[in-house]
């Protein structure tokens, strides 16, 4: 069988744990350690950026998957990022894994946390972009700014994510315009998108986070890179440089007049430095 190593084209498979069916990718050679993707708000499988899996997928197992509640999982999206946590667990162990590489992005990444500090033993190594910790503060003022940026795209007609993940400057527009175009790379077996309802549960998620007793950082072990751009507006930059300090040997890596997807405007610099931490 060839190794399919290009998500575009990737086929959608599903697995069924604990009543939820989850919808999910894979891509890239079996038999190593697999690095699941963890996803951001209100996104589907859609939403990960092919020059970002692409090039993990050339030498890794791969695997990225809706949420419960989401896309083309069934269920009701959970109302806690804890909650979200076990899912991610009943849908890893589903698989028949028990040790995997997490990578999050924005609540993924908030879930990778979660899932890291109740099971210890699943995750090798962590990499989490564009994320914060429980009790970060500014986390519980997600939903205001992502609706503000919403709103700002509907008038501009163009997507939310231009606004939400990116600064506004020639750079940052040249970058978002791009990022939306790769999105579009995958024409057929699109994903179902987020309903409204569990787009409003995530953000009330989201919020608790925020608002809950700071997590005890220390319990995370395992080798950890955090990335970031210098101007995230959805999560503030500060709140990277904070896990930094607490999580015990991570390395971070902050990525210049860049916000929220710095890791998709810089994802070349991205990819090689996860590429060489997984690897090391």
């Amino acid at each position: 069988m060839n190794t399919i190593t290009s998500y575009a084209h990737t086929p959608s498979r599903t697995v069924t744990a604990g009543g939820v069916t989850y919808a999910y990718r894979e891509l890239g050679p079996r038999g190593g350690i697999p690095v699941v993707f963890l996803v951001h708000l209100a996104a589907t499988l859609d939403n990960w950026d092919p020059r970002v899996i692409d090039p993990i997928a050339e030498r890794h197992h791969v695997i990225a998957f809706d949420n419960r509640g989401v896309g083309a999982s069934t269920g009701s999206v959970p109302d806690t990022i804890d909650s979200m946590a076990d899912d991610a667990y009943a849908f890893i162990t589903a698989l028949g894994f028990n040790v995997v590489d997490i990578l999050g992005f924005s609540l993924g990444g908030m879930i990778a946390q979660a899932l890291v500090i109740k099971h210890r033993d699943l995750v090798r190594k962590l990499i989490l972009a564009g994320t914060g910790p429980a009790g970060g503060v500014g986390i519980d003022k997600v939903a205001g700014t992502t609706y503000y940026d919403m709103l700002r795209a509907t008038f501009t007609r163009k997507d939310p994510k231009e606004f939400l993940f990116f600064n506004r400057d020639d750079v940052g527009k040249r970058a978002s315009r791009a990022f939306v175009e790769r999105l579009g790379e995958r024409t057929e077996d699109r994903d179902a998108k987020i309903s409204v309802k569990a787009f409003r549960t995530q953000l009330k998620a989201i919020k608790r986070w925020g608002r809950s007793a700071p997590a005890d950082l220390s319990a995370i072990t395992q080798p950890t890179f955090i990335a970031n751009g210098d101007h995230d507006r959805m999560v503030p930059t500060v709140l990277s440089e904070d896990m930094n300090r607490r999580i015990a040997g991570s390395q971070l890596t902050i990525y210049p007049n860049s916000g929220h997807g710095a890791v998709f405007q810089y994802h070349r610099e991205f990819v090689s430095t996860a590429i060489q931490f997984l690897d090391s």
